[in-house]
């Protein structure tokens, strides 16, 4: 049974505009999120495809953690957060 690849959750914030667009035709990145300078997503796999989209675009913040097992989509966690105050229990 081949190895299933890490998931991360990430934030990144820029001096600028965040570059949505070429971050969202990255290899193994989805759901991502635009707030002004600030852009969320998950990558999948390996970092590079995500960084190299980042080339040319001020980074001052950088932060990944490990996605939920299970979750493709940030939209289900936000929901049950916003509605309960907590995060579902995993299983």
């Amino acid at each position: 049974m081949p190895e299933e690849l890490p998931v991360r959750r990430v934030e990144v914030s820029f001096v600028g505009p965040a570059p949505a667009r070429q971050v969202e035709r990255a290899s193994g990145v989805s759901d991502v999120e635009i707030d002004g300078s600030i852009l969320r997503c998950l990558v999948c796999g390996s970092f590079q495809p995500f960084l190299e989209a980042l080339r040319g675009h001020e980074v001052i913040g950088f932060n990944s953690t490990a996605a939920l097992a299970g979750r493709t989509s940030s939209a289900p966690l936000m929901k049950d957060i916003a509605t309960t105050g907590t995060a579902p229990s995993a299983g």
